[in-house]
């Protein structure tokens, strides 16, 4: 018997690959760490110092500062994923792509030319979460489309896993930028490469031509009912339609539990490692090492937990990440004061696994409760939660100014994503009403029958 994989077109696999390429590039935000690291001196920040050599003209920000601009780019970023899962539903994911890297590539030059906070903010902010959102909202819909829900959530998975990988080459490739050429030449030079890559690749998505219908998993008879695969939602709900349901307002929820988190960590990976270092002289001066050891995990993260999320259930692989990465969260203000990098880099990469597997496993829960043929819009609204996740990196660079300290924030977290767990325990698949009257028919006629 033929399996799923080799009946699936090619041409979804080249749509799959394609969107992981484009979100390689769009994964600048999880490098963040590496510029702010730099940019981040509060007593220098308070007397209104400049920088001087390669960087000069460049203002010194409080951390808080510094977190803010990454905050602002992910409002953006969640808040226009919103028109571009319209634009891919409506005019295909070239271009949403298209449109996308062009804006983060503008963004990326403006920011390094105004060479000021205010340019951070419009260019990295404003329009490098604009170009984020409406680019990230092309590749997944798309990818989806081609395949069925048994393969949801690794397909989600790999074409995410572009973005969290990110980092992986982003991180030291920036370092290099900085260190040789200064902050400005790094984000002109990044904006100019991701403008070509994240162009080309996408002319290479596509959805689905009409009528066409996913394969369905193979048939294994000696599969109890409980572990066969998923069938397809009978019914594709509308966003107005999507929002009337508690559902809806759950996965935004469990969105935010599980973003927040790994945020927090990625905001600040890089000034944690320098700190945790101590007298580790490497390490302290080499701290984008944990930036692209982060981006690894969570790039193996959402598509690890894809896998087996396709095994197990979606809640039942939300709980696990979020349980284990809470323990951890908790732990973490120990093992910066026991200065163990070993460990930092343990609790580190768990954090980022669990919210690696989010990013998979939220797009996967969305299909399966709200079908796949709106896909990119009601993605979108869902994605909100990720972008409200940012509120804890922001609170947390206040809690560090007037603490000195992360220890508080890194509690608070490991509580929301607590409660997050538990409200993804009750959660459901709704019922559509077309539904529960074909339901009924059935049932009718198998009385009479």
């Amino acid at each position: 018997m033929a399996t799923q994989e080799a009946r699936v077109p090619a041409r979804a696999w080249v749509v799959t690959l394609a969107g992981a390429a484009c979100n390689l590039c769009l994964g600048i935000l999880y490098a963040w760490s590496v510029w702010k690291k730099v940019l981040v001196d509060k007593p220098k920040a308070d007397l209104g110092e400049l920088m001087t050599g390669i960087n000069a003209g460049w203002p010194y920000l409080t951390d808080s500062q510094g977190t803010f601009a990454y905050f602002v780019c992910g409002l953006f970023f969640a808040f226009f994923m919103i028109p571009g899962g319209r634009l891919q539903d409506k005019y295909g994911p070239k271009v949403g792509a298209t449109v996308g890297g062009l804006c983060l590539a503008l963004g990326c030059i403006v920011a390094g030319l105004m060479k000021s906070y205010l340019g951070l903010m419009i260019g990295f902010g404003i329009l490098g979460g604009i170009g984020m959102g409406i680019g990230y909202a092309a590749p997944t819909p798309a990818a989806l489309k081609w395949f069925g829900p048994h393969k949801r959530g690794v397909i989600a998975g790999i074409v995410v896993a572009g973005y969290g990988a990110a980092a992986i080459y982003i991180a030291p490739l920036a370092q290099f930028l900085i260190d040789k050429y200064g902050i400005s030449a790094s984000f002109i030079g990044l904006g100019i490469f991701f403008a070509v890559v994240v162009v080309l690749a996408g002319q290479l998505l596509s959805n689905p031509p009409a009528g066409y219908v996913p394969p369905a998993a193979p048939v294994n008879p000696s599969l109890s009912a409980s572990a066969k695969p998923a069938a397809a939602p009978a019914a594709d709900w509308l966003p107005p339609e999507m929002m009337s349901k508690w559902q809806y307002y759950a996965l935004v929820l469990m969105f935010i539990g599980s973003a927040q988190s790994g945020l927090l960590v990625i905001a600040n990976a890089a000034p944690i490692l320098g700190k945790t270092a101590g007298k580790l002289e490497f390490f302290a001066k080499n701290a984008w090492i944990i930036a692209a050891f982060g981006g690894a995990i969570n790039a193996l993260g959402r598509v690890g937990t894809g896998m087996y999320s396709d095994k197990i259930g979606r809640s039942n692989a939300y709980m696990l990440n979020g349980v284990v990465s809470a323990l951890c969260l908790i732990a973490a203000p120990f093992v910066m004061k026991m200065e163990s990098v070993a460990l930092l880099f343990l609790a580190v990469g768990i954090a980022y696994w669990q919210y690696g597997g989010g990013l998979a496993l939220m797009p996967a829960f969305t299909a399966d409760f709200f079908g796949s043929k709106n896909l990119g819009a009601n993605y979108g609204f869902v994605f909100i939660g990720w972008g409200l996740g940012f509120l804890m990196p922001l609170i947390a660079g206040y809690i560090k100014d007037y603490t000195g300290s992360y220890d508080l924030s890194f509690y608070i977290s490991a509580g929301i994503l607590v409660v997050a767990v538990i409200l993804c325990r009750f959660i459901k698949k709704p019922t559509k009403k077309s539904e529960e009257q074909d339901a009924d028919r059935s049932g009718l006629r198998a009385a009479g029958s």
